[in-house]
């Protein structure tokens, strides 16, 4: 039912680590090996009123730029063709993707679309985040949804990895705390299911148990105070580093049904991550009662307790005391703890209960669940995190 402890080696793994990470006070000094360049941005409209485009923008001397600002969030496959309608007629040499999750994901399926237009025209794909949660800055994948239907579909390629990747917390300080809970949560979220997927290693561990414990510590500050950049830098710099394990380790069934719940009630990902998590925690373990346990994964997760301090004298209190922390934190920053206390029209919750099984078990994130789920345990799960 689960792998084999991550520090056992049994075959061939990999681990690619294609992006240029760039970060620091003088990140932006990268964006001068540009000069002369045509280059697009992709964003969207706040990024261009606040005047952080025309900021960066500044930085790229001599160069002929567009601006495509039309990104929405959860970016739809009309946003993608459109985007990449817009920059097809400019032919740029450097993308540039401005933003959170939304922008940075509808960049990669809209230089994915151009290089298929022209395989041998080299785009140079730079991603700038300016929240601190998806990772997609460093990741081969892009979510996309295809609103008609409510769905969220998962695109995977190695080709669609951003090529480098500045990271600035100065431009996360006006990030709102509800938002950075949310994507705070996401971080979270990552780390721990890169952990427990079945394609985990030593080396994706590293980078997540280290997101872990900068996010569970520095979450709360970052909530409370925006301005904190110690709380800020280092929730930014956690965020990138469990991108990088997930990249690798595959996520889980947590952004299954995060997927297939948000995308039917529009609730933000991070957030139904958040209301998820320690649901998906025991149930993985098997602690949740109605489950059977789940030795090896009980123990990896009793190992991650360890990591921040609140182990327990057994594995399923370990277990237990792990989740009770994520549902304390949620808690700490105001996410509630089921899908009905977010407001959710439950009756429409009811009406697409069988979509929402089948997308969570079609999900290209379950595959590397370490717990193979059933379609009967998953229509409980769903009906436990509704709080009904």
């Amino acid at each position: 039912m689960m792998q084999a402890a991550s520090t056992t080696i049994s075959g061939m793994q990999k681990c690619t680590l294609k992006t240029e990470i760039v970060f620091g006070p003088s990140a932006f000094d990268r964006l001068q090996g540009f000069r002369g360049q045509r280059v697009s941005f992709i964003t969207d409209a706040f990024m261009v009123q606040s005047g952080t485009v025309a900021k960066i923008q500044a930085r790229l001397p001599e160069c002929e730029i567009t601006v495509f600002d039309e990104v929405v969030s959860d970016p739809t496959l009309e946003v993608v063709a459109k985007g990449a309608r817009a920059l097809a007629d400019f032919r740029p040499d450097v993308v540039i993707a401005l933003g959170g999750g939304s922008p940075i994901d509808a960049a990669k399926a809209i230089v994915a679309t151009l290089r298929d237009l022209s395989p041998s025209r080299r785009i140079t794909l730079v991603a700038i985040p300016t929240t601190s949660g998806t990772g997609s800055e460093v990741t081969a994948f892009s979510v996309i949804t295809e609103a008609g239907r409510g769905i969220k579909h998962t695109l995977r390629s190695e080709q669609i990895t951003p090529d480098v990747a500045l990271l600035d917390p100065q431009l996360v300080l006006t990030v709102p705390s509800r938002v950075t809970a949310d994507t705070g949560m996401d971080v979270i979220t990552h780390a721990i299911e890169a952990c427990v997927s079945t394609g985990a290693s030593v080396l994706t561990d590293a980078f997540a148990e280290k997101a872990l414990k900068l996010a569970f510590r520095n979450l709360p500050d970052a909530v409370a105070d925006g301005q904190n950049l110690y709380a800020r830098a280092s929730m930014h710099y956690a965020s990138c580093m469990a991108g990088m394990a997930f990249n690798a380790s595959g996520l889980g069934l947590n952004h299954g049904l995060a997927h297939a719940i948000g995308a039917r009630m529009h609730i933000p990902h991070g957030r139904i991550n958040a209301v998820l998590l320690p649901l998906v925690i025991e149930y993985n373990a098997g602690t949740l009662d109605g489950f059977a346990q789940c030795e090896p994964v009980a123990t990896r997760y009793a190992e991650l307790a360890r990591e921040l301090e609140i182990e327990g004298p057994t594995v399923r209190s370990g277990v237990k005391n792990l989740a009770r922390a994520v549902t304390r934190l949620n808690g700490q920053i105001g996410i509630p703890q089921t899908v009905c206390a977010l407001g959710v029209d439950m009756a429409e919750y009811v009406r697409h209960e069988k979509e929402m099984v089948e997308s969570a078990l079609a999900d290209a994130s379950t595959a590397t669940n370490p717990r193979k789920p059933t379609p009967e345990e998953v229509t409980k799960l769903i009906r436990l995190v509704a709080g009904r």
